[in-house]
């Protein structure tokens, strides 16, 4: 996925210097939902020299060219993935933050007919759920 990151942006005639292709490997290789702070500790351990500035003048244009979706999940923490990760929801777990991703056919199939019952095709939604868990055993 990290190739395909520095791709797109190379597509869109970003000017990729090396800490903005750390930045996209970095991005790339996470498997959650980095902020800025997140993201500046994962990259200088790859180049000391990546400086917290550059990685949020770096989302901001990662974002503003597409590359990049901002996610708010009501802890006021921006966070981050790539934009052209396959369709999925998010549970937030309010207790730890902790950010589930998760696919439902069924939940899928009634945002289109809630849509088409209002008149409408959809063309995009987000599903963000927050909850606590049920008991320590069964946090899924």
């Amino acid at each position: 996925m990290t190739d395909d990151i520095i791709h797109r942006c190379e597509a869109k005639g970003l000017r990729m210097t090396e800490q903005r292709r750390i930045i996209a490997r970095v991005i790339g290789a996470a498997d959650d939902h980095p902020d800025v702070e997140q993201l500046y500790a994962r990259a200088v351990l790859i180049d000391p020299r990546v400086s917290i500035a550059t990685i949020y003048r770096t989302v901001k244009l990662f974002e503003e060219s597409g590359i990049l979706d901002r996610l708010e999940f009501g802890d006021g923490r921006a966070r981050y993935e790539d934009a052209e990760r396959d369709h999925h929801d998010h549970m937030i777990d309010v207790n730890t933050g902790e950010v589930i991703e998760f696919i439902d056919p069924e939940i899928e199939a009634l945002q289109e007919r809630i849509a088409a019952k209002l008149g409408y095709r959809l063309v995009d939604h987000r599903l963000e759920l927050f909850g606590v868990p049920l008991n320590k055993r069964n946090k899924s």
